[in-house]
């Protein structure tokens, strides 16, 4: 696995990107946080500078992948933050590894499936299937952003490269963990959490804009299964805020972990 490392000091902060990412999506949060203390942005097998194949294309692969990252680096009092699908990785990763974890972030996370876990895996495969990788990740990544821009076809053209049989086999990995995993992953979590929500999916699984105070379907979940959560929600933005709206991103992030001094 490749990490990029800086800093020191505790608490850690592991940041875990998406599907079709990599850890460069951090760099505006290691260069505010490396400044103060230990950060660590890693790429997920297939991703980035890790190798990984289609076999490799499960969210516990990954979460393993995260929690031994973190046994094998001996940190102290990690805070765990994903986006997207390192939403799940970061989860998978706690309940691997609760003991180690010292709280958790969840960036823009979704719900894919809550159905039979094999009929949401099987039907999000069928799904890519039916017009192709690339042309899926094309429409999937695009509707990420509210407004055109360097990030938007930089973050497209980089999910069009990901292996097709990778990206579809996680695609449809992500929905059978939430439909099988995800409630029970929430139930255990024992340590602060915080949600940093920018939009939500429509039925036709659509990206929307979240307004100010707004809930969604994803954050009743969270605030049902982790009493005491806390949620922010940022309006106007798209489902990248750690490359649209760094400064607010940075911000929470470091109210959280001044928050944590007092757990």
């Amino acid at each position: 696995m490749f990490v990029q490392a800086a800093g020191s000091g505790v608490p850690e902060l592991v940041f875990v990107h998406g599907l079709a990412c990599d850890h460069g999506d951090w760099a505006a949060q290691v260069a505010e946080f490396g400044a103060r203390q230990a950060v660590l942005a890693c790429d997920l097998r297939g991703h980035g500078r890790t190798p990984g194949r289609a076999a490799d294309g499960s969210i516990e692969t990954l979460g393993a992948d995260v929690a031994q990252l973190v046994t094998a680096r001996g940190l102290r009092e990690p805070i765990l933050v994903g986006h997207s699908l390192g939403c799940r990785v970061v989860l998978e990763a706690y309940v691997r590894a609760p003991a180690r974890v010292a709280g958790l972030v969840l960036v823009d996370g979704s719900r894919l499936g809550d159905e039979d876990p094999a009929q949401a895996e099987a039907a999000m495969r069928a799904a890519i299937d039916f017009v192709g990788f690339p042309a899926f990740a094309e429409a999937f990544f695009g509707a990420m952003f509210l407004r055109p821009g360097a990030d938007a076809a930089r973050v497209v053209a980089r999910a069009k490269r990901l292996p097709g049989e990778l990206g579809a086999t996680l695609f449809a990995a992500m929905a059978r963990w939430d439909a099988a995993r995800m409630d029970a992953a929430l139930d255990a979590v024992q340590v602060p959490l915080m949600l940093i929500q920018t939009t939500t999916l429509s039925r036709e699984r659509k990206r929307v804009a979240l307004k100010a105070g707004e809930s969604s379907a994803w954050i009743d979940l969270v605030r049902r299964r982790v009493p005491g959560a806390r949620v922010e929600v940022i309006a106007g933005v798209g489902h990248f805020p750690q490359l649209e709206v760094p400064a607010q991103v940075n911000a929470l992030l470091a109210s959280f972990v001044g928050s944590l001094a007092e757990f």
